[in-house]
């Protein structure tokens, strides 16, 4: 039970000196949101009610007007790009006044840095290697070989299980109970608590760990958490309908009982479920904090009131925490048109061709326009007809920065200069470049690092390898050693981007890219991101006063690397391809949402009452997404499977207001008249481009 101890404001703050008519920006709702410092508080914001301009804004109040400095405030959010976004807008209204000081970041960003000066607490060294997916599938895959063929293997499956159950505050001796009799839960069950060991013995963690290991530290370590609650004196959480048990706890541990607290959620916009992500959240905090003031942001300033009217018909389907209801004050807008296709190809193309008439007519950018679908495999028949149309898009979810096999070399040879037990890191570079140590070379000190119970790099240098080994491969395997021991001495001392610099010219790493490249542009191109990647530990390394470590900078960078996949901005003038997950938090003029069925959206495998209302709140969050115009379409027939299945329109589509729509089949005949016209605008628009350029 909480106290209700109320957060004291500084002696010399009258709060009679400032009333409703500040923040003359704001409405009043917003302003009651910023203002309220009492006392716990939730602000449940619909979609585009300025949420973000809230959260900024009451940062500012916390400084400016209740004196809390800046480094005793904390701002939570789930993605770095909302971070950053975050931290600009504080600084511009600041005037780029204590920016530095502030700590606005993700919540793995949060439990790194918790972690960082208790790493012996919880028995790690320093330079612990972060895992990402693909790092600890590959240990599973190895912990599980032997039970399974290689096309059996479910590494992944277990991957997602056991992310599942830390999310869930599940340890591995409770693994077991929580199986519930399912094959596969068993099998992650029964290796959950040796994939935790060997992370241990490595030094790593996996991202799970970021968060569940500051709240085991907090339960298990009071000293700890007092200290936090100390630096900690106002958190604010964004997007608070995401947060998974494990989070939830977090949030609840640094607050504790003076509940000087603003989360800021939706539950309508709870589209997480299947990675964790617990809406209930929401309620419970109401529980936890029976003080807790609830203060509702409905006034939307994105969408037209058409496009409202049709989220809110769709939405109220779903029972609710808190009801609302958006409203706006701009115009009704456009009917929402349903476009009927014969197939998959037929449908992309259909589409296309009214994006592509859309922008001749009105004059506007490919930016303006995103395309968005329930399945990644969707995408494939769009990117062809895009491409045959000559039409530039971008496709999110590709291949970040730090996906590129260049940016994989470089960091996986700075986690192993940090973490020397790290024998994934080990394995990854021994053969970049290529060194001639085969697969039987590796299987020979795999199994002497496993009679020693040493990593790799220390079975490599013990005298027994000599007795596994030829004289020539014991030779290559030394040189190769011998020179990382070398670096890992430098490392301790060096300046961290010099370091790389050092480490790219003993490989000889840019001539080695042109001698494997098929084309020297390519060749440079790949050598750019190096040096980027480079450029960016500079900037790391002058930004953050605390941890200027090549420890530091490489876990901040992994995590960024881990955390960015599938967040990549829009990198141009470029029609946005993506999926309904991948477009939350953004908005765009006009939005298509394709395949509206039956099977895709509500997709086949959420048969529950539960999972449907989650892929209602899917398609809500697309609908939301639309500023202008919105598009649906569907299909009569679908290739899926190797075959071509009958398809029925989405009941969702049935949910929307029938008179908002308006349904276009596929084979009406043209009107001349009207080609003739659009043909005109093409014309038109096309002239007045090529005159502009």
């Amino acid at each position: 039970m909480h106290d209700g101890k109320r957060l004291e404001c500084p002696s010399s703050y009258d709060t009679s000196n400032h009333d409703s008519t500040e923040l003359p920006e704001l409405n009043p709702q917003q302003k009651a949101a910023v203002q309220y410092i009492n006392g716990p508080l939730l602000v449940l914001a619909g979609a585009g009610s300025g949420k973000t301009s809230v959260i900024t804004r009451k940062i500012v109040w916390l400084i400016r007007d209740y004196g809390i400095a800046p480094r005793n405030i904390v701002a939570v959010t789930f993605t770095n790009k909302a971070a950053r976004e975050m931290k600009a807008r504080v600084g511009d209204l600041l005037n780029g006044a204590h920016g530095k000081e502030l700590l606005i970041s993700t919540f793995h960003a949060l439990g790194l840095r918790i972690l960082r000066d208790h790493l012996e607490t919880i028995g790690y060294r320093p330079g612990f290697s972060l895992y990402d997916s693909e790092d600890s599938q590959s240990l599973l895959a190895k912990l599980l070989r032997g039970q399974y063929s290689g096309k059996n293997n479910p590494a992944d499956v277990v991957r997602h299980q056991i992310s599942l159950w830390k999310n869930n505050l599940v340890s591995p001796a409770e693994a077991p109970l929580s199986a519930g009799g399912e094959s596969i839960q068993d099998i992650a069950a029964r290796v959950y608590g040796e994939y935790e060991r060997h992370l241990q013995a490595y030094n790593a963690m996996d991202l799970d760990d970021l968060i569940l290991k500051p709240v085991r530290l907090f339960q298990n370590h009071p000293e700890v958490l007092e200290e936090w609650r100390r630096r900690v004196r106002y958190l604010l959480v964004d997007e608070y309908q995401d947060t998974n048990l494990c989070q939830y706890e977090l949030v609840k541990l640094l607050a504790g009982s003076r509940g000087a607290l603003t989360v800021v959620g939706d539950d309508d916009q709870s589209i997480y479920a299947w990675r964790g992500a617990h809406p209930e959240n929401l309620k419970h905090l109401q529980q936890d904090y029976p003080s807790l003031k609830v203060i509702k942001l409905e006034q939307n300033y994105r969408s037209s009131g058409r496009i409202l009217k049709a989220a809110n018909a769709l939405i109220a389907n779903n029972p609710h925490i808190f009801e609302k209801a958006l409203w706006c004050e701009r115009d009704y807008g456009e009917s929402l048109r349903v476009l009927k296709a014969r197939g998959d190809e037929h449908e992309a193309e259909r589409v296309v061709s009214e994006l592509l008439h859309h922008k001749f007519k009105h004059n506007t950018d490919f930016r303006d326009y995103a395309i968005l679908f329930r399945e990644n495999n969707q995408s494939r028949v769009l990117e062809r007809v895009l491409r045959e149309r000559r039409i530039p898009y971008f496709l999110s979810g590709g291949s970040s920065f730090f996906d590129k096999t260049e940016i994989k070399d470089v960091m996986t040879y700075l986690r192993l200069l940090c973490n020397p037990g790290d024998d994934n890191a080990f394995l990854r570079v021994i053969n970049t470049p290529r060194r001639e140590i085969g697969a039987a070379t590796l299987e020979q000190l795999s199994a002497h690092a496993g009679e020693l119970g040493t990593s790799l790099l220390q079975a490599s240098l013990d005298a027994g390898i000599e007795r596994r080994l030829s004289a020539r491969q014991v030779a290559i395997l030394r040189v190769f050693t011998h020179w990382l021991t070398d670096m890992i001495g430098k490392a301790a001392e060096e300046d961290p981007a010099k370091l790389v610099c050092d480490i790219l010219t003993d490989l000889h790493y840019e001539e080695w890219l042109k001698d494997t490249c098929n084309d020297l542009k390519i060749a440079q191109r790949r050598m750019e991101n190096v040096l980027e990647l480079v450029a960016w530990i500079q900037r790391l390394a002058r930004q953050d006063e605390e941890d200027k470590s090549l420890n530091g900078l490489v876990a901040r960078l992994t995590l960024a690397g881990i955390l960015d996949r599938g967040n990549e901005e829009n990198p141009g003038d470029l029609v946005a391809l993506m999926t309904l997950h991948a477009v939350k938090g953004l908005e765009f003029p006009h939005v298509f949402i394709v395949g509206m069925e039956e099977g895709l959206l509500p997709h086949h495998q959420s048969r529950s009452d539960t999972g449907v209302e989650e892929e209602r709140r899917l398609a809500y969050v697309g609908i939301t997404r639309a500023r202008q115009t919105l598009t649906f379409s569907f299909v009569e027939r679908r290739k899926r499977g190797g075959e071509v299945i009958a398809c029925e329109p989405s009941r969702f589509l049935k949910e929307l207001p029938p008179d908002d729509l308006r349904w276009e089949e596929p084979d009406r005949e043209p009107d001349p008249q009207a080609m003739l016209g659009r043909a005109d605008v093409y014309l038109s628009n096309l002239r007045n481009m090529l005159g502009n350029s």
